[in-house]
């Protein structure tokens, strides 16, 4: 497979030919639309192909506008493909949350609220009534306080699995207070009550790692990675010139130790410092993500705050990802992003979800970080996919 090589005469190019791509029109279908005078933001996308095929996505918001503090997912569904959404439900006291399907029935699991306990919630209708996790029986897995993502579910061994996060390090502050952990119960098993759960031991922030350049770890995947080993993948916090890192931690098979090499268990990972999900296919034995890349040319910018491009990547073991093409990008950083990601396989094609920061009629989004909308995309044939034409015809 030959990686897609960006270089800075791509993006000298790319910027002086703008003017021919009509950068005004929203990428992707819009599912929902907040305005940025509102202090009100799109957070944790979500998408799940439920059993007829229909599609259900997620969001909650974020932002000073959000006056009562209260966590409340929007709830949205498409009966075509994703070509239109409607939204049929809101779910109160969620937040950071992600969606999937197990048997017949829908779930999303994630915290109750900001640094809240660990919930699970189920529902058998496609997402437009769900249950109330009111106790231990009903899905209130973990007293506490619980960080999470949309980041990837895997089904394993018998048990379904999640990489979750605790704020309850022993250094405070973004980053530094996260403690990285998986969360799994067999897949038979009532997974509503909280004593069919395991977790393993929390993994702390350490400030000696990557030579004090290490500013955390957060919103992990867990995968099974080469030789059946279980792996949580996480976002780390690392922005120095040498490149974004990604942090693999090992976690055993009955789902109740993790550990880490911090020797090893670093890897140049496009992207690495904001959120990403990976999930292997197994045609094309890869594994596959869809990062924040960041180009030559934006370098010199703040990587965690460079957004403005998504790249489609691909790996055979984890530790070494190509570049396979650019799927979304803006030439603006600032006040454009595409981030949070979460994708789904279909077929031969990849759908996936963007907390979108874009043009609208009343002055675009806040910033990069603070989207104004949800976005639902395909990547059509992902496993040949090049980068559309225009950008093709660019490359030197």
């Amino acid at each position: 497979m030959r990686p897609f090589i960006f270089n800075m005469l791509l993006f000298i190019s790319l910027c002086s030919a703008s003017q021919n791509i009509d950068y005004a029109q929203l990428p992707g279908v819009a599912i929902n639309h907040v305005s940025a005078a509102k202090n009100l933001y799109i957070g944790s996308p979500s998408i799940c192909i439920l059993l007829n095929g229909n599609y259900v996505a997620t969001h909650e918001f974020f932002g000073s506008g959000n006056k009562d503090k209260s966590s409340v997912v929007q709830v949205f569904l498409s009966t075509d493909k994703g070509k239109t959404w409607q939204q049929i439900s809101k779910i109160e006291g969620q937040v950071w949350s992600k969606l999937f399907v197990l048997h017949n029935d829908l779930y999303i699991l994630g915290p109750v609220s900001n640094g809240g306990d660990l919930v699970i919630r189920k529902s058998n209708d496609g997402g437009h009534h769900w249950t109330t996790p009111i106790d231990r029986f009903s899905g209130r897995l973990f007293d506490g306080h619980f960080h999470s993502s949309s980041t990837a579910v895997l089904f394993y061994n018998g048990r379904v699995w999640k990489a979750v996060e605790d704020v309850d390090g022993p250094y405070k502050g973004w980053g530094k207070e996260f403690r990285a952990m998986v969360v799994s119960a067999p897949i038979d098993a009532d997974i509503l009550k909280a004593a069919n759960w395991t977790k393993t031991n929390a993994m702390p922030y350490n400030p000696e790692y990557l030579n004090g350049d290490f500013g955390g770890w957060l919103e992990g995947n867990i995968v099974l990675g080469p030789n059946d080993k279980l792996v949580n993948m996480l976002r780390a916090d690392y922005r120095e010139a040498d490149g974004e890192k990604a942090a693999l931690i090992s976690i055993s098979n009955d789902g109740k130790t993790a550990s880490f090499d911090p020797e090893n268990g670093f890897i140049n990972f496009p992207g690495g410092c904001k959120k990403f999900n990976i999930l292997y296919d197994n045609e094309s034995q890869l594994y596959w993500t869809i990062s924040n890349y960041v180009p030559e040319q934006e370098k010199g910018y703040n990587p965690e705050r460079t957004r403005n491009t998504q790249a489609l990547m691909c790996s055979g073991d984890l530790r070494n990802w190509n570049v396979k093409g650019i799927v979304l990008h803006h030439p603006d950083v600032e006040k454009h992003g595409f981030q949070y990601v979460d994708f789904q396989f279909e077929g031969k094609d990849i759908i996936f979800v963007s907390r979108t920061a874009y043009d609208d009629d009343e002055g675009g989004a806040d910033s990069q970080h603070n989207a104004n909308y949800l976005t639902f995309h395909r990547i059509k044939n992902f496993r040949d996919y090049v980068t559309p034409v225009y950008w093709q015809e660019l490359m030197p």
